[in-house]
């Protein structure tokens, strides 16, 4: 179990940074234990309930929030149902969308479901899928690729991934996608960046940031 980065810790809640390659929560298998959730439970023996509030991809990296109370889980689960957690992702492009013709800056607004064939690839369904809603904005050329900014409306699995991978979204893949025909790349070139919720007892807008680790 690696070391765990805190980005920001109230007593009742943590933000920290997920590395890429490290699983959000257990998964199958005594080889899939180490995990966030399981990193955040050892450096804060006295933290008591269910701790996730929400998660990341295993291949993306980023702020993740924890509850260190049952109350304060339940509180931060509540703010994720009601969607007033602020959230923003930076991803590379292989290409600049605008070259297809996207704009600058928009919303994408696809229906998703799961493969139940191919997990856990995801595919856009407009009869069976579940509404997932993105907003988007050019940052522009950067080393490697182009620089854009992600902010989620829903909060799907693979939402970002398959927004910016599908011809119906931005029709090109984030670099280092290898589910959904992504350039190869190290890792995946997706980070959580921004987070802002309202904390749990002062009940003041607190915003989190760190910077994607691809972009130097």
């Amino acid at each position: 179990m690696g070391p765990l980065a805190v980005i920001h810790h109230t007593g009742r809640l943590v933000v920290i940074d997920k590395p890429a390659g490290l699983l959000s929560v257990p998964g199958k298998g005594p080889q899939n234990q180490d995990c966030a959730a399981a990193r955040v439970a050892a450096a804060f023996p006295g933290a008591s309930g269910p701790l996730v509030v929400h998660r990341l991809d295993m291949e993306t990296s980023g702020l993740l929030l924890f509850g260190l109370d049952p109350a304060a889980q339940r509180s931060l689960s509540m703010q994720f149902e009601a969607r007033t957690i602020g959230k923003r992702y930076h991803a590379l492009l292989a290409d600049d969308p605008r070259e297809a013709g996207n704009p600058a800056e928009g919303e994408i607004s696809i229906p998703i479901r799961a493969d139940i064939t191919r997990r856990p690839l995801q595919v856009v369904d407009d009869v069976q899928g579940r509404h997932a809603t993105t907003r988007y904005r050019i940052l522009g050329p950067r080393t490697g690729g182009c620089l854009i900014e992600f902010e989620p409306v829903t909060g799907r699995s693979h939402q970002l991934r398959l927004h910016s991978a599908s011809p119906r979204g931005l029709g090109t893949p984030i670099v280092g996608d290898r589910l959904y025909g992504g350039i190869p790349a190290p890792r995946l070139m997706l980070h959580a960046s921004w987070l802002e919720f309202t904390d749990v007892d002062s009940g003041e807008r607190t915003a989190v940031r760190s910077p994607a680790p691809f972009l130097g």
